[in-house]
């Protein structure tokens, strides 16, 4: 066979390859691998824009491509799957528990009125966490604005699908401050 033929082999056996079986709607049909916020939960077969899929779903192995084999895996391993994200909900849960018992401290420059010459915001609060051995992210940390005077605040911390701890923040004036008045 001449090398003409054998690459247009090639490619039109690639390009089959790289279809993807479009849903009802137009988009492309995925079954979840994990869950997605704002998409579905593990297991569920969407619909996408194509885009979305091949530029982030699939790349980052959240989803697949819905073939029957791969819904009758999931059918066939749903209780495992279930099992499974019902354990790390309750380590979620403990988390929240523990953030919710917990209260941080956090010292900032201020001045005699209270006033923060900066601010406290997210990346201070996830790092005070941090320092009490509690991971979470700074985009975790929900705040209505940033911190901006001495006081005790109760933030939000989202950790996941409807599970919110409420932790105790105190801001205080840092030590240096402290020595200079007395």
């Amino acid at each position: 066979m001449p090398k003409t033929q054998q690459a247009k082999k090639k490619r039109s056996a690639g390009a089959r390859a790289k279809r993807i079986a479009r849903g009802p709607h137009g988009g492309v049909e995925l079954l979840l691998i994990q869950s997605v916020d704002q998409l579905g939960s593990q297991g569920d077969v969407v619909e996408v824009k194509s885009g979305y899929a091949t530029n982030y779903l699939l790349p980052q192995g959240l989803a697949t491509v819905a073939t029957d084999h791969h819904r009758r895996m999931v059918e066939k391993h749903r209780a495992k799957l279930v099992a499974i994200e019902e354990k790390r909900r309750s380590g979620l849960r403990a988390m929240a528990a523990s953030i919710g018992n917990l209260s941080v401290t956090i010292e900032a420059n201020a001045n005699d009125e209270g006033h923060l010459y900066g601010s406290v915001g997210p990346a201070e609060i996830s790092a005070a966490l941090k320092r009490s051995d509690i991971t979470v992210t700074e985009d975790q940390v929900r705040l209505e604005g940033p911190l901006k005077e001495l006081g005790l605040y109760t933030v939000q911390v989202h950790l996941g699908s409807e599970i919110d701890a409420d932790l105790k923040v105190w801001v205080v004036p840092s030590v240096a401050d402290e020595k200079k008045e007395d």
